[in-house]
């Protein structure tokens, strides 16, 4: 075992998948993004992205013996940022859900008080697909969240979800997992959970589907601050942003500036963007790519496939 803090890119796109040749440079999966933290992995959203890491997953287990009763089980935790359609997509494609003695906790933000298995029942299994979401195999526990939260996994041991009220940093290692949240109320129609993973005295910020206010929004700042990788949406030009025809203010997604604004306040180390519009082709974001993109800085273009070790 290493404990390394590895990030991959499975989905960068917003809103809908763009499986065209000239939108695959920079990705036409929706948003999904592989952490392996030590032994443990956790997966943030469910976009089309997760459906390649569920194969890559399934193609390990197999390998790992020619018994099929020795074969090591494939455990993972997913983390919903919410449940607009690009985020939770992939799912039911998820081919460690159909693969008895898989370990997959499914955790994400409720909303009106509506459980989220019945949620993810309704919108993606039996209304819409040939099982059931009790007809899968594995292990499948779905556990509502919400920002007054904190999930904490230990090493070799299982996730746990805490009110913030329990949580006591002081019982727990660096080696430990420890994943807090920030709603914001911006994005319509519920909100979306921002997602802090700190690890081994790094950290990493999830901030998709997050529209940013005039002068900065100050809580996200605080709950982001000092970051090691910033994963910030930024869906729109600013010409799309306040277009005359087709303003996107109040979709509850940010700009390449807001996004720039949000990294620079907050002071994470490095800031990538991510969840672009399904309308920018690879030409388009190449061009965006020249303006904004400055490495050295720590400031890059998410890419499908692209790794970061923290």
């Amino acid at each position: 075992m290493t404990n390394k803090f590895k990030i991959k890119f499975r989905g960068v796109r917003g809103s809908y998948p763009t499986p065209k040749a000239n939108f695959l440079g920079f990705g036409g999966n929706t948003s999904c993004v592989e952490v392996n933290l030590g032994d443990n992995l956790v997966v943030l959203d469910a976009g089309t992205g997760i459906v390649d890491l569920g194969t890559e997953l399934v193609r390990e287990h197999i390998l790992s013996s020619s018994n099929p009763l020795e074969r090591k089980p494939i455990c993972a935790t997913i983390l919903l940022s919410h449940v607009h359609q690009d985020h939770i997509q992939g799912l039911q494609f998820f081919k460690p859900v159909f693969i008895r003695g898989s370990k997959i906790n499914v955790f994400g933000l409720n909303i009106n008080n509506e459980d989220l298995k019945d949620t993810l029942q309704d919108v993606l299994f039996d209304r819409v697909f040939p099982l059931g979401i009790d007809d899968v195999k594995c292990s499948f526990d779905i556990e509502n969240l919400n920002d007054s939260k904190v999930v904490v996994i230990k090493k070799a041991s299982e996730s746990q979800i805490l009110d913030v009220s329990e949580f006591n940093s002081d019982d727990y290692t660096k080696e430990d997992v420890v994943i807090t949240f920030h709603k914001t109320p911006a994005h319509p129609k519920n909100g979306c959970l921002c997602i802090r993973i700190d690890y081994m005295g790094k950290s990493l910020v999830y901030a998709t589907d997050k529209e940013s206010y005039v002068g900065s929004d100050k809580r996200f700042i605080e709950f982001a601050h000092g970051c090691d990788l910033l994963i910030h949406d930024a869906q729109y030009t600013h010409q799309d942003y306040v277009s005359p025809i087709s303003p996107k203010q109040g979709y509850g997604h940010s700009t390449f500036q807001m996004a720039l604004e949000s990294a620079k306040l907050s002071k994470a180390k490095r800031v990538m963007f991510f969840h672009y519009d399904p309308n920018y082709d690879d030409t388009t974001l190449e061009m965006l790519e020249r303006e904004f993109s400055d490495p050295q800085n720590g400031v890059e273009f998410a890419k499908e496939g692209v790794e970061i070790v923290l």
